[in-house]
């Protein structure tokens, strides 16, 4: 073998060098821009990661000006992660059978971030449509609630052909989508009915073969009441929503804000959809839509790009891929807040609760001026004590002083975010403390997040422990009467508030009745008594206690009692489990319902709630209860009926 000569061996050694070099230089330049409602974080040029803020900026104006008099708004933060290439984009889309999917941009909604991500390489497909449309999703859940699926989806549709033009001075809503009118008009529509009865479990929304049909009628319904007839089914579109809210019945609610029957409307929307051209609304202004004021832009370390990309994949639940990123950042930065509380959570989630609460704890320490940060260090406390249903009956005072100190810190960083008034109130409920406290935060939250029923059912449960029945009412009454619905978080829901308004009856009853030994002595009273005759002294307790032994519920065939002090309730997300301690041990009876559990009060001042946590200051309890067949059973049998006694009663006299 020829050796090769010394010069040419250095000037290869040069090259590498330089090769070296080159590769170190071309390391991407992330830049981060701050807008009114948006953070966005891109590799992409400073000018084209503004023109995007300006952009979804634009399209959320002119979206909030649909509905007049409503505070659009999303108390859930959005990061937009701008790539200059679909290349460096590829790694970050959505996988679609196990590969990166053909797109531009999309949407990824998360209970702490919504993430928005797109490329600013010109493609065919624009990838604004599909932003458009799940953000107008986010923003309906937030601030109407639940809206019908033929609603929602077809608002979104309209609104995801946004567009301005004419140098930023025209907003054009509602263009036509070409696809939609091709395949309307080449394929039988669905009755109207049906389509306004259709649910997020109906096959037209999840079969593939039906859910072009679904979207196309959809969109050409929404777009028909707010465009059609110079616009003068729009508001009729607002009754019938409102309507459908209340309870009424679809067909009723429907005749009575259109003020005709399904099949007129159906041959309206057939002659809409058949002709040439669809009405589109064009706003002209004097001057440029611009919302570059305010805007801000700073460069953004290494350390920290990989630290929300890594958070990204976990939002994806590409979980082992995030964890390499957020390794990757901590490497470069190991007192970096963000990534050591994502990495803390995707820990939490795996189990690893120490590893996760040292992460969590690292992340506090280094930067106290992210709420985020905070939050996810009390939300992980919060889920160190649960079982394997997800249910927490108590929490160590330590613990918890822990979680509302770093809540409350969360809060005063972040007044708008909805999650740590949710998260704090729900701690204070489990423990019975600080009710007044929460029932202020959650009245707060609501009037950030009207939509989210979930806070109006806890902010209801904490009336029902302060024994307001009348404000607990006022919130569940909607709830429990609103339109079924196939949803099953929302079914979940109105069975909640429908289980609680039945406490709440019980309640009261019992309260009329005053049962405390009033009724009693009234019902053992001689007739005689008046009488001037000399009486044979009544003991009165013992005529108290034989009264109430008579009106105690008598076991069934196949069903047990067992008296003790009725201690808490723990909840899974579609179970309830009733805890009874009798003598040395805890009595754990399920059920599927709490409106299947017969509940009565012998007994004055029983707190006026069955809800989730422990009892403080426990009630003497008598529970019949059908026993589990399998001795193997996790819970001793299943809740038919619980009597609350007098604190002076005792059933061994």
């Amino acid at each position: 073998m020829k050796r090769l000569p010394r010069a040419l061996i250095i000037s290869g050694c040069l090259l590498l060098a330089i090769h070296v070099h080159a590769f170190a230089a071309a390391k991407d330049t992330w830049t981060s821009v701050r807008s009114k409602n948006f953070y966005l974080i891109g590799n992409a040029s400073e000018k084209d990661i503004r023109q995007v803020a300006m952009r979804l900026e634009q399209f959320r104006d002119a979206f909030t000006h649909l509905f007049s008099g409503m505070r659009f708004n999303s108390s859930v933060p959005v990061t937009v992660i701008v790539f200059k290439s679909d290349g460096s984009y590829k790694p970050f889309k959505p996988l679609y059978q196990g590969k990166p999917a053909n797109i531009a941009g999309y949407f990824q909604s998360g209970p702490d971030v919504n993430y928005i991500t797109l490329t600013t390489e010109q493609r065919v497909d624009s990838p604004y449509r599909k932003i458009f449309h799940e953000y107008v999703h986010l923003l309906v859940k937030n601030t109407i609630g639940r809206v019908p699926v033929w609603f929602d989806e077809g608002l979104a549709e309209y609104y995801s052909t946004f567009d301005v033009t004419d140098h930023d001075r025209k907003v054009v809503l509602g263009k036509i989508v070409e696809n939609h009118v091709l395949y309307l008009r080449e394929q039988k529509m669905m009755p109207l009915r049906a389509l306004l009865a259709v649910e997020h479990d109906s096959p037209e929304y999840n079969e593939r073969n039906k859910q072009s049909i679904f979207y196309a009628q959809s969109w050409a319904f929404v777009h028909y009441l707010i465009q059609g007839n110079n616009g003068q089914r729009k508001t009729e579109l607002g009754v019938f929503l409102n309507l459908l809210r209340a309870g009424k019945p679809l067909d009723v609610a429907f005749r009575q804000a259109f003020q005709t029957d399904f099949p007129a409307m159906e041959k309206e929307l057939r002659d809409y959809v058949q002709r040439d051209s669809f009405m589109t609304s064009v706003a002209t202004f004097e001057r440029k839509l611009e919302f570059d004021a305010g805007v801000q832009s700073a460069p953004l370390r290494e350390a920290e790009a990989e630290g929300y990309l890594g958070d990204l994949l976990l939002h994806l639940g590409r979980t082992s891929e995030a964890a390499e990123r957020l390794q990757a950042a901590l490497a470069l930065d190991a007192n970096l807040a963000m990534a050591n509380s994502s990495l803390g959570l995707l820990r939490m989630h795996e189990g690893k609760f120490a590893e996760a609460k040292q992460l969590l704890e690292r992340a506090v320490a280094a930067d106290s001026q992210n709420y985020l940060v905070h939050y996810n260090y009390a939300y992980a406390l919060s889920h160190e004590g649960m079982d394997e249903q997800k249910t927490v009956s108590s929490y160590p005072p330590e613990t918890a002083e822990k979680m509302r100190a770093e809540l409350k810190k969360a809060i005063a960083l972040a007044p708008n975010y909805t999650e740590s008034y949710r998260l704090l109130a729900f701690i204070n409920l489990v423990t019975d403390e600080e009710l007044d406290e929460s029932i202020t935060l959650l009245q707060r939250a609501l009037t950030l997040s009207p939509g989210r029923q979930d806070l109006g059912l806890m902010l209801a449960q904490l009336y029902l422990r302060k024994n307001d029945f009348k404000a607990a009412r006022q919130l569940l009454e909607p709830l429990a009467r609103g339109a079924q619905s196939n949803d099953e978080e929302a079914r979940w829901q109105q069975a909640k508030a429908q289980s609680l308004l039945k406490n709440i009856s019980l309640m009261e009853e019992a309260r009329a009745a005053r049962f405390d030994g009033q009724e009693v002595e009234a019902r053992t009273q001689s007739p005689t008594a008046k009488t001037s005759a000399p009486q044979t002294p009544v003991d009165e307790k013992a005529m108290r206690r034989a009264a109430l032994m008579e009106a105690l519920r008598k076991p069934r065939m196949g069903e047990a009692q067992a008296r003790g002090m009725f201690i808490g309730v723990e909840c899974a997300p579609r179970s309830v489990t009733l805890l009874i301690k009798t003598g040395d041990r805890v009595l754990k009876l399920h059920t599927n319902d709490l409106t299947r559990v017969e509940f009565k009060t012998y007994a004055a001042n029983v707190r006026g709630d069955i809800t989730c946590g422990p009892r403080h200051g426990a009630e003497p309890t008598i529970v019949t209860y059908r026993p589990a067949k399998d001795a193997r059973a996790e819970v001793e049998g299943e809740a038919v009926a619980v009597e609350f006694l007098p604190k002076d009663f005792d059933l061994n006299q």
